[in-house]
């Protein structure tokens, strides 16, 4: 029997070579976008499930009161860890760290640029990295120690064996002795690192790290087995408010599953909302949405050309087989032809991946081990049975003494689903094209609005080595000037592109005692504005060559306005216990992301400031970033040239934003692909059912133009119904995606008009073909009795 079912499946494709093409092609461009975004979607969601005791890792996060509302911040100061493990009796371990990136290792000749951490001694023991030199609960203990990877030691000595207990000089100062070595951080690490040094060794060098007031630390917990997370956050809310004295408990601590961190990182207002796990449903839901529509495809096509199976049906029917015998037989062809787009969709995704993979920027591939072996026999059943379930029970409901006579006559369910089906699947098709019309000009909008301040051609260089010392910044400074094609220099305690420090120590007159709202601050020198355009619209900027401006500030309009100072210039205020006075107010710039709005800020003179900016003249960049090299090797030798634009640092943090246009467009466009599919399937299956109704209007005189507009008008108003479903959603789905940004572009009628208008194009298109091929067949052919 199989025999024979396998031979009728064979039969039925050499005969319907075409509509077999066409499922096929259909289905498996369905299974190849599905099998991607599986990819994607499970990497995303294994990020950091790979540590030992991962269930137990827990995060110290930040409720922050403000005037406005609630910020949540993943910084905490660096004496929480310890007091929590030595007062919370649920808390196992803890560990606070902070980065140390771009830093230089040096052993004898060679020497690496790479990002490490300051952590603490249990760093090791409580997230269970593996180690190939050493015991992770002692490599930390030492303050001069360091532990690095087994790619940074192969590098540096060789081997892991030989890295042990030999000495690596870090950013040509002091001496660390290698007390471990770990294993290389998998993909699924959401943390990049190749070396840890003793957080104790921090805080030696830098005294407030130890105060209770600094907010600039990771701060991990492992938790023992058993322990009720809630409880423990009803106990430590507030924990810091009261280590600081602070009446108003303006902050709230709360442990958060380091697992979860990486997808659900943005908090509005306290509450969990957004992060990358909008990205994951989102692509999920489009692989769904891409699957559907070919497997409606499948099901129009079918049922199109079930008209010339209907005497085999008959007969078998007739000769006593069952209709259960039939629907297994169908749904057979289906699951065959199922596993055959599955076995085609393998081959296009192992050929898509590198593409795929730079615009994701992830590393995917195919491996076929357990789990991935037992996902795709699901897919290609679940794949199979939705596409084939339905043309399988319409077939088998065939009565044979009808089917026998060759007649088959459609009931109005039967044909209000079909078409039901195709304005299902293009009005999924409407809706990407919607959202990619929305994605691309939000990005458009992103890439070209005005900050508040020129970010082109600014060169942004961190301070190191040598140029810590005030007098070789001078130098380095002053001889920048004389560069040709350089503007201006200056330096600035900001990168311009998210938070980097904030306070609440800023009082004046009229203050509320209890506010707790920070002010972003930023350190700048001499000439700021002339290389970054910063526009004071009132009073005067930082003149940092004046020493009298060590106590003056400048505000920008958000802080003006949340001050309600009536004329802030010349207004006497206190920072940090000392008197200063606003000199000036500039106009709001984002520092943040777009996602973020404008928040209170000031500048203060810091001449010592931890960046160095340079605004170079248009179309001199190469000569000026090689005449800043050559300088800076001659001021600062014994380290590597490192810079970055601010224009690119800008980009990047868009760059999932980038990801979803780039992936919505090929998506969006594979949708309305096979959506033609579904319409030729659908215009087959008409023409098909009318064919001898379009010889009698031939022979009656009708043109062939006449019979392509009698065709064409149907679909047309079936695609116009899901273009009028459609729009609504594609308006709050695209409007709730547009709010997560405090800067946006609106919602232009345009876009809907332009997505209807190009789905009902696409429409006529497709449809014409068969109704042009319909329309010039011979009339004695079409009133032939089939």
């Amino acid at each position: 029997m199989l025999r024979h079912n396998l031979l009728i499946i064979l039969r039925n494709a050499r005969r319907s070579a075409g509509v077999f093409a066409i499922n096929l092609i259909g289905l498996a461009s369905g299974l190849t976008c599905a099998l991607l975004i599986y990819l994607w979607v499970k990497d995303e969601v294994s990020m950091d499930a790979f540590y030992k005791n991962g269930d137990r890792i827990y995060f110290a996060w930040e409720h922050r009161k403000k005037a406005d509302g609630i910020w949540t911040s993943s910084r905490t100061n660096g004496p929480l860890g310890q007091a929590l493990k030595d007062e919370v009796p649920e808390v196992e371990l803890t560990c606070t760290t902070t980065r140390s990136d771009n830093f230089s290792l040096q052993v004898k000749e060679t020497e690496l640029k790479v990002d490490g951490r300051y952590a603490g001694k249990d760093f090791f023991e409580l997230f269970s990295l593996p180690m190939v030199e050493g015991k992770a609960g002692q490599v930390l203990n030492d303050m001069k120690s360091i532990v690095i990877s087994r790619n940074v030691a192969k590098m540096l000595f060789g081997d892991t064996g030989s890295a042990l207990n030999q000495m690596i000089e870090v950013d040509h100062g002091d001496q660390f002795i290698v007390s471990g070595v770990f294993e290389d951080l998998p993909q699924q690490s959401s943390e990049r690192f190749d070396f840890v040094l003793s957080f104790s060794f921090f805080e030696s060098k830098e005294s407030w790290a130890k105060e209770w007031g600094s907010t600039s630390f990771a701060t991990y917990v492992l938790l023992r087995e058993g322990t009720d997370i809630n409880q423990v956050n009803a106990k430590i809310a507030d924990f810091v408010s009261i280590k600081t004295s602070d009446p108003s408990k303006y902050k709230t601590l709360f442990l958060k599953p380091f697992q979860e961190v990486y997808l659900y990182s943005e908090y509005l207002n306290g509450v969990q909302k957004g992060g990358r796990i909008v990205y994951v449903k989102l692509f999920s839901i489009i692989a769904l949405f891409i699957l559907s529509i070919a497997c409606i495809n499948f099901m129009n096509l079918s049922t199109a050309k079930s008209a010339q199976r209907i005497k085999e049906v008959g007969i078998k029917k007739a000769m006593g087989a069952g209709r259960w015998t039939l629907l297994a037989q169908h749904i057979g062809e289906s699951l065959v032809t199922s596993y055959l787009a599955l076995l085609l969709a393998l081959l296009v995704t192992d050929l898509c991946m590198r593409p795929f993979n730079n615009i994701t920027g992830k590393s995917l591939s195919l491996q076929f081990d357990g789990q991935m072996i037992v996902v795709l026999l699901a897919i290609g059943f679940i794949t199979g049975l939705l596409a084939g379930t339905y043309p399988a029970f319409y077939v088998s409901a065939f009565r044979p003494a009808t089917t026998l006579k060759g007649k088959l006559h459609s009931s109005l369910g039967e044909v209000w689903i079909r078409k039901g089906l195709v304005v299902f699947q293009f009005a999924l098709s409407v809706i990407l094209i919607v959202s990619v019309l929305v994605v691309q000009s939000q990005i458009a909008f992103v890439q070209e609005a005005n900050l508040g301040y020129d970010r082109s051609n600014v060169l942004m260089m961190p301070r190191q080595g040598d140029m810590w010392d005030v007098k070789r910044l001078e130098t380095f400074l002053a001889e920048a000037e004389r560069i040709p094609g350089k503007i201006s220099s200056t330096v600035i305690g900001h990168n311009m592109t998210g938070h980097n420090s904030g306070t609440w120590g800023l009082v004046w007159n009229g203050k509320d005692p209890n506010d707790r709202t920070e002010f972003e601050q930023v350190g700048v020198g001499n000439n700021v504005d002339k290389v970054f355009g910063f526009q004071i619209i009132q009073g005067r900027g930082i003149d940092g060559s004046n020493l009298a401006d060590s106590n003056k500030l400048v505000i920008n309009e958000t802080a003006a306005k949340f001050m309600a100072l009536k004329n802030p210039i010349g207004e006497k205020v206190t920072l940090w216990g000392k008197e200063s006075e606003i000199v000036g107010i500039v106009k709001d710039f984002s520092y943040e992301s777009l996602h973020q709005p404008n928040k209170p800020l000031f500048f203060r003179l810091n001449n010592n400031a931890w960046l160095m900016a340079v605004k170079i003249e248009k179309g001199k960049e190469q000569s000026v970033v090689a005449s800043l090299q050559e300088l800076h090797q001659k001021i600062n030798p014994k380290f590597t040239f490192v810079y970055n634009f601010l224009d690119d640092q800008y980009q990047r943090q868009y760059a999932s934003e980038q990801r979803v246009s780039k992936l919505s467009r090929y998506f969006a466009g594979l949708a309305i692909l096979i959506s033609c599919l579904g319409l030729l399937g659908l215009a087959a299956f008409t023409a098909e059912r009318r064919t001898k109704e379009i010889g009698i209007r031939k022979v009656l005189g009708s043109s062939e133009m006449g019979i392509v507009y009698l065709l064409t008008s149907e679909f047309t108003k079936i695609v116009l119904l899901s273009v009028l479903i459609s729009l609504p959603v594609s308006y709050f789905a695209s409007n709730a995606w547009l709010d997560t940004f405090a800067f946006r572009t609106s919602l232009n009628g345009w876009y809907f008009l332009i997505a209807g208008l190009l789905a009902v194009l696409i429409a006529w298109f497709t449809v014409s073909i068969q109704a042009f091929r319909a329309a010039r067949a011979n009339p004695a052919s079409c009133l032939r009795d089939q």
